[in-house]
């Protein structure tokens, strides 16, 4: 049996365990909000060592863009897939979009809604980085509304409900973190429905 390198799961660990505490930040203070100075002294190790891992402030914020994403997708997306393709995935990726946003798996709410707004207007490969993860979610949710659609279950414009569903999601996300109340979800969960009755066939 191969010895696996005790180095090796150790910087495993460590660059996980600082993606992890790198997207709480993120989620609060945005992508800018990150340093590796900052990090070091959160998780107690070195800059050296953290620089060893990333090399860059821009090579940091995409790793912690991919990490993000890994765990949007276990939260959001993996449990709707496992529901039987048409109105019932709709209607469970919006439940499961809903119920991310307000358990706070990222405790500045949705990481990407969040990030998306800092790195909007500008550049870079952080921003190009960004637009592929906005795209990505896109052709999902539009993806989903048109199976129900070829089913026979719904009666629209694939792209367009998907727009709407997903605006429904991150105005109900924004009025909890602002508000700090969580009636926005309620609210949010009344526009889905009726907004999927009136789609319905």
């Amino acid at each position: 049996m191969e010895k696996v390198d005790g180095r090796l799961v150790r910087g495993d660990q460590t660059r996980r365990a600082v993606l992890r505490r790198a997207v709480d930040i993120a989620s609060v203070d945005g992508l800018e909000g990150l340093s590796i100075g900052r990090l070091a002294t959160d998780l107690g190790i070195s800059k050296s060592g953290l620089f060893a891992h990333f090399g860059s402030k821009e090579e940091l914020q995409l790793a912690t863009i991919r990490a993000a994403r890994r765990i949007y997708a276990d939260a959001v997306v993996m449990p709707a897939l496992e529901v039987e393709p048409g109105l019932a995935r709709v209607r469970k990726l919006g439940e499961c979009w809903l119920d991310y946003s307000r358990r706070r798996i990222f405790p500045g709410g949705c990481f990407f809604q969040k990030v998306s707004h800092e790195y909007a207007a500008r550049g870079g490969a952080v921003h190009e980085a960004l637009v592929v993860v906005h795209r990505e979610w896109m052709d999902l949710m539009e993806n989903v509304v048109r199976e129900a659609v070829d089913r026979g279950e719904l009666d629209a414009d694939p792209a367009q409900l998907a727009f709407d569903l997903n605006a429904y999601y991150e105005a109900a996300n924004l009025a909890s973190i602002l508000h700090g109340d969580e009636s926005g979800y309620d609210q949010a969960s009344r526009s889905i429905r009726v907004r999927l009755e009136s789609a319905g066939r």
